[in-house]
């Protein structure tokens, strides 16, 4: 695999997110991050997951001017590799820890959500859901996951604004755990999987998959229809002109 890395530390593993210096998400990527999952699931000498990012980046979120340029037929496939991505992040069985090295906007939020605690950088870094300002559709299950953390009126009204926080913000309201310095982030989440490995595991993943359920359940639930709504929004002109001031404006 090319951006997805698996280096496994005993009886854990760290995926090594390593695409550019930010982590932008394409389809190669999530595809090889969907392998990544299905294999550390099935290893039974893996008990624990740890993704971790890159210094400043943990994920930039979607690769915009990339996906810009995707025809119809390959970006509804990257849209449903994605939303893959999300539900087999919430489906995972065993701990899984966030080391959230910088920044994790859109995207980079969203595979963060996906895990059972999360570790921040200090600093001048953001996090949160800003698909809403730019017109993108946020699916009912990545909703429902953000409300597991942030409560469902807090989730509502920072999803509709689209607000990006600072790690100390986002520790106030939930949307992370610990907030350390950025040479310690994946020290502490390896020693949070540590912690959580000293439990009976069968036990700790039944529970897991108990707290989860309703979320794992609208992960399930999205119809075609609404798989169509969210891919027609994308291609409406008024996204586009959005989309396109955006990558305009990155290459300034």
């Amino acid at each position: 695999m090319e951006f997805i890395k698996i280096i496994q530390k005993g009886n854990y593993a760290i995926l090594q997110m390593d695409r550019g210096k930010s982590n932008p998400i394409n389809q190669q990527f999530v595809s090889e991050f969907n392998e990544a999952l299905a294999q550390l699931e099935k290893d039974e000498k893996i008990l624990g997951v740890i993704i971790n990012g890159k210094e400043h980046f943990y994920s930039a979120g979607l690769d915009i001017p990339e996906l810009y340029q995707y025809d119809k037929a390959t970006f509804s496939q990257f849209w449903k590799s994605f939303l893959e991505m999300i539900r087999q992040l919430s489906m995972f069985s065993k701990p899984l820890i966030a080391a959230i090295t910088g920044h994790a906007p859109a995207g980079g939020c969203i595979i963060a959500n996906g895990c059972d605690y999360r570790v921040m950088a200090e600093g001048n870094y953001k996090i949160g859901l800003n698909e809403v300002p730019v017109g993108i559709v946020v699916p009912r299950g990545i909703y429902a996951q953000y409300s597991m953390w942030l409560g469902t009126r807090n989730a509502y009204q920072y999803l509709m604004e689209g607000k990006l926080y600072s790690p100390e913000h986002a520790k106030i309201i939930g949307l992370v755990d610990e907030v350390v310095p950025l040479d310690k982030v994946l020290e502490t989440a390896e020693n949070k999987l540590k912690h959580y490995l000293q439990f009976e595991q069968s036990g700790w993943k039944l529970t897991k998959a108990q707290l989860r359920k309703s979320v794992i359940a609208e992960m399930n639930s999205l119809t075609e229809a609404e798989m169509q709504m969210f891919q027609k929004q994308w291609w409406s002109e008024p996204v586009r002109q959005i989309l396109g001031a955006f990558i305009e404006k990155l290459k300034k």
